[in-house]
């Protein structure tokens, strides 16, 4: 069993702690935990790790967030991944700050990586953990606000937050994506009055 485990976000220095790149983020924290590294190959960034017996193959596209598609698609093909075992991790405006929310499918809520990956893929029926950075911006000041660095209170609290992304990586890989939402979606750190 190979799953593809993909954090989105916008490659180099002046993107890297900013909330758009929480997908990266999430997938550095996972991969120093457990002592893998990325390489950089063919439209990404790639580390390879094991989880009870099961390959996972963590990618970070190295395409910019609007062709975030087109590296899902190449190793999605080339290790002959099924649709039932990638995970795109995503920042979430929708979501407080911390909130993390697993799915099977849903729509793109104006993401530029999802909207990209639905194009490639022909769908969207595919599993997303979503990582609330909240909307905390006055109007027209979203771009600066995604685009923005982490404020002081929420590096506080990011590595408890980084932690639970890792269990929830594990569970998917181990258990799925529907026993995984019913152990996750709703513990006492998920906010129940989710914004669709």
């Amino acid at each position: 069993m190979k799953y593809l485990i993909v954090g989105l976000g916008n490659i180099g220095i002046k993107y890297e702690n900013t909330r758009h790149n929480i997908g990266f983020r999430i997938l550095d924290a996972y991969t120093k935990a457990s002592n893998i590294f990325f390489e950089e190959k063919r439209h990404g960034y790639v580390a390879e790790g094991k989880y009870k017996g099961r390959k996972i193959i963590f990618l970070k596209p190295n395409t910019y967030m609007n062709l975030s598609g087109k590296a899902v698609n190449y190793w999605m093909q080339t290790e002959k991944i099924s649709i039932e075992n990638l995970l795109i991790i995503v920042d979430d405006l929708a979501l407080p700050f911390g909130t993390l929310r697993l799915k099977p499918k849903g729509s793109d809520g104006g993401h530029n990586g999802l909207i990209n990956i639905n194009e490639s893929l022909g769908h969207q029926n595919y599993s997303r953990l979503r990582f609330g950075i909240g909307s905390e911006f006055g109007k027209g000041h979203q771009v600066d606000y995604v685009l923005g660095e982490w404020d002081s209170s929420e590096l506080k609290k990011l590595p408890e937050k980084l932690d639970a992304t890792q269990n929830i990586i594990n569970s998917f890989v181990s258990l799925g994506v529907n026993r995984t939402m019913n152990l996750f979606n709703n513990n006492r750190d998920s906010v129940q009055n989710e914004k669709e």
